[in-house]
């Protein structure tokens, strides 16, 4: 029971990391037009253009995401098959992962290279800002 608590938890911490990312790059892009200031935040571009280089290069590497080796590791530590697991955890497993032909290894590499390439060009086109100081009063 604790091992698969504690997988429930990494795919929860996996899930966060990856909608970090992608609803990260949706609001960026929807922010441009819009003028939204906060997009800009030199610690927000910055980790997030980071987080997606790990997973591109993770990618190009073909190595597999510690965070879903330690999940399956768990459950194997724990007994439970990904179909037996608590349901929080096999819906959130489900809404990163889903089933595709055995031969697809060649373009999950190129989806997340893309990606990474978007979120290079969303930097490019508005580049983050360090916070402007502020004026001292005038007396």
């Amino acid at each position: 029971m604790f091992y698969e608590i504690l997988a429930d938890i990494v795919v929860g911490v996996h899930l966060a990391y990856v909608s970090y990312v992608v609803f990260g790059e949706l609001l960026i892009v929807v922010g441009i037009p819009l003028g939204w200031r906060w997009i800009r935040n030199i610690w927000f571009r910055g980790t997030h253009l980071l987080m997606i280089a790990v997973v591109a290069a993770e990618a190009l590497a073909h190595f597999t995401c510690p965070l879903t080796t330690w999940e399956v590791q768990l459950l194997d530590a724990a007994g439970v098959a990904h179909e037996n697991r608590s349901f929080v955890g096999r819906l959130m497993h489900n809404w990163m992962f889903f089933e595709t032909p055995a031969d697809d290894d060649w373009i999950w590499p190129w989806i997340y290279c893309s990606f990474a390439g978007l979120v290079l060009l969303t930097f490019v086109v508005a580049p983050p800002r360090w916070r402007r100081a502020a004026k001292p009063a005038q007396s």
